[in-house]
């Protein structure tokens, strides 16, 4: 069972490659307390201006990890991706020092199945999850889609013809083709949810819920 950790908890970072890096740099952005750590003397300052804690030091030594207080950290992210040794040996290390909530990237399945063997409580594929999004994008269907574990997923789109002026519970989109339009922007404005006498204009842009399958039908239609 993970323990649950507070929302702002700090988060220790690993790994100061382009995951690594960007993940630590978005954290920081939102007012996140983050520590990112790098053996790579040059990666650490280079990100130094952009995350507020920075430190050289080698994750695969265990000392160093308790040098850097990293038993402190209730939040971890195994960025390193170069070298599936030192990024099971880092989590490995993680959990020796009881960090109840470890993310771990991986870049093969097996190789995921060790960090989870390890102790990862999550396991991310970025690139594998990126080339699953850009499939789904090269149709020029979608603008955007993300894909979630129970086969659920949210796509952002252009409205199909028929669903056009008229209100959404007078379309039959859930009906005909079990998705629900959650939210839709209009030119100039801000996303809004979507309710049953919102009216979709040529202009807008549309985010729907449902299936993957159902969501490739319906982006399949007629705009």
């Amino acid at each position: 069972m993970v323990e649950k950790v507070r929302s702002d908890a700090p988060v220790l970072v690993i790994g100061l490659g382009r995951f690594g890096a960007a993940c630590a740099g978005e954290l920081d952005r939102l007012d996140r307390e983050v520590l990112a750590i790098d053996e790579s003397l040059d990666l650490v300052q280079k990100w130094s201006e952009r995350v507020t804690h920075t430190v050289q030091a080698d994750a695969r030594n265990l000392e160093a990890l308790k040098q850097i207080g990293a038993q402190d950290f209730q939040v971890a992210v195994v960025a390193v991706g170069s070298s599936i040794e030192a990024s099971v040996l880092i989590t490995a290390n993680l959990v020796d020092l009881k960090v109840p909530q470890i993310w771990a990237k991986a870049v093969t399945q097996s190789h995921g199945k060790i960090l989870a063997r390890v102790g990862a409580n999550h396991v991310i594929y970025p690139e594998r999850e990126a080339g699953e999004r850009v499939a789904h994008l090269v149709s020029g269907r979608m603008l955007d889609f993300i894909r979630f574990d129970d086969d659920f997923a949210l796509a952002k789109m252009y409205p199909p013809r028929f669903i056009r002026g008229v209100r959404l519970n007078e379309s039959g989109v859930r009906t005909k083709y079990r998705v629900t339009v959650v939210g839709v922007k209009s030119p100039g404005k801000p996303f809004r949810y979507a309710e049953a006498d919102t009216v979709v204009t040529n202009h807008d842009l549309i985010i729907v819920s449902g299936t993957n399958s159902d969501i490739e039908r319906f982006a399949s239609l007629d705009r």
